[in-house]
C-alpha cells in the first residue's frame, strides 16, 4: 500500500492513489490537474521516506473533481434572563480533488483496478 502525507491548506492529510478527497477551496477550474510538492511523508514500495520538512523528489498528482460546499454548522449564542439569542449558520466552501499518482524519485505509484471478490468468483 502506497501512501504519502501531504500539507494542503494549513492542514496535514494521509492520500493514497484512487481515492477522492475534501479539501478548502482552491482557485482552479474543475478537471484541472494538480501537482502537489509539500510532500512530508510518502511510504512507497515498503520504504518510508521522511521529509525535514518535505520529502525531495516526492510528487502528488492529483484532478479537481468539483467543487461544493459542506454540510452547514449552526452556531447559537444564547445569554439566559437577558432575552438575548442569535443563531448563525455556516457552510465551508470546498474542492473534492482525486489522488492520481504518488511520484517518488522517478517512480510512480498509480491506482489499481478493482481485483474481483472470490465470493463473486465461485456463484460464478
Amino acid at each position: 500500500m502506497t501512501y504519502a502525507i501531504i500539507e494542503m491548506g494549513g492542514k496535514q492529510l494521509r492520500v493514497e492513489p484512487g481515492r477522492f478527497y475534501d479539501v478548502n477551496r482552491l482557485a482552479v477550474e474543475p478537471d484541472a490537474q494538480l501537482t502537489l510538492e509539500n510532500v512530508l511523508l510518502a511510504h512507497f514500495d515498503g520504504a518510508v521516506s521522511i521529509g525535514q520538512p518535505f520529502v525531495s523528489g516526492a510528487t502528488v498528482q492529483a484532478t479537481v473533481i468539483q467543487h461544493l460546499r459542506g454540510r452547514k454548522v449552526v452556531v447559537y449564542k444564547m445569554q439566559p434572563k437577558k432575552k438575548t439569542r442569535k443563531k448563525q449558520g455556516h457552510r465551508q466552501e470546498l474542492t473534492r480533488i482525486m489522488v492520481d499518482a504518488i511520484q517518488l524519485n522517478g517512480s510512480s505509484a498509480t491506482a489499481t483496478g478493482v481485483e474481483p471478490s472470490p465470493v463473486a468468483d465461485a456463484e460464478a
